[in-house]
């Protein structure tokens, strides 16, 4: 199998390179055929010489003459990942090799740029209006020797989103690596899938009449408060009528001051606070979106992640609340 590798600046196409690396991938980049020619040359290696370079190889060669390069010095029997895929020509040239798939590494700019920031380097660019800039200029161009990613990533056989940490990013790049390949393919579930199924499960417990959910609260892949909806501890069920809202069956959204069912979200963070567990920079699963109530819980008890199976009702405001707080929220299904 050979990974080829494209993506904006800071996506994190490098960390998803040296991660296959771990998996038994050989590296080749791209971009080490343009150093190869700036070293020749006795030229520094920044990163407007290698555009410039590249540009230049492409006009000379054609515009696929990187990947022609590169795949030359790939042997039959490895698996490979392939970084720095810029230009359409490129990711064509690569497609005719046996076992070729294109991923596109992707992350939104806001989080790109922190990322370029956090690294420092001298020649980044130090605001997030000239990092557009630099960007801009790179996705697209009506020259076909220069960098144009806005049309190769069009080619991609998968994208992976690295927006959330490396656990998430690395069961992304499994996921894909099974999707395209059965050799690949994983045969026990990945962490999301297993705790938000670990969720449902706890859901069944429910005594709600209206609706059955629960929450799973994770830090470093370990459970460590888990909560269902229903009465208060001590109080009668309800499924027994001890609430009244839900037991007359009242429209969802409405008469929410009359409900004493607290939430799952609401269960698994009170239930860590009882036990005197820490639950900041965690991760909630939960079977369905927050309410606002839960939102305004999640966002103050520090947790970093919000990830739901099934969208609540009203559920916009508090996702949008989330999302203003830096708190990351994302779906995942499990039927």
């Amino acid at each position: 199998m050979i990974i080829g590798l494209t993506g904006e600046n800071c996506a994190g196409k490098g960390t998803v390179a040296d991660y296959l690396k771990k998996k038994g991938f050989y590296y080749l980049s791209l971009s080490d055929v343009i150093r190869e020619e700036l070293k020749a040359e006795g030229k520094e290696i920044t990163r407007e010489h290698l555009i410039e370079k590249g540009n230049a190889l492409r006009s000379e060669y054609g515009p696929g003459i990187l990947a022609t390069k590169t795949a030359a010095k790939a042997e039959a029997d490895r698996n490979y990942v392939i970084d720095s895929v810029r230009n359409p020509a490129e990711a064509l040239e690569l497609k005719k090799l046996h076992g070729f798939f294109l991923f596109h590494i992707t992350a939104p700019s806001e989080i790109r740029f922190a990322r370029m920031r956090a690294r420092d380097r001298e020649e980044d660019p130090k605001t997030l209006e000239a990092f557009m800039r630099i960007e801009n200029m790179e996705a697209r161009n009506a020259e076909k020797t220069k960098q144009n990613l806005d049309e190769t990533v069009k080619l991609a056989d998968r994208a992976v989103g690295n927006d959330a940490n490396l656990v998430e990013l690395y069961d992304k790049v499994d996921i894909a690596l099974g999707e395209v390949s059965a050799d690949f393919k994983r045969n026990r579930p990945g962490w999301d899938d297993y705790f938000m199924s670990i969720a449902k499960v706890i859901a069944s417990r429910s005594n709600c009449v209206k609706r059955k959910v629960a929450a799973v609260i994770v830090r470093d892949r370990r459970i460590v408060s888990t909560g269902y909806n229903g009465t208060p501890r001590g109080t009668r069920n309800c499924d027994d009528g001890g609430c009244p809202r839900c037991n007359s069956f009242s429209e969802a959204g409405r008469n929410l001051e009359d409900c004493y069912c607290s939430h799952g979200e609401e269960n698994a963070i009170v239930q860590a606070a009882y036990h005197g567990i820490s639950i900041k920079g965690g991760t909630v699963y939960t079977t369905f979106s927050p309410c606002l109530l839960c939102t305004k819980m999640i966002i103050n008890a520090g947790i970093g992640e919000v990830i739901y199976n099934a969208a609540y009702p009203i559920g916009e405001k508090p996702l949008s609340l989330l999302r203003e707080a830096g708190v990351m929220a994302r779906q995942h299904r499990v039927d």
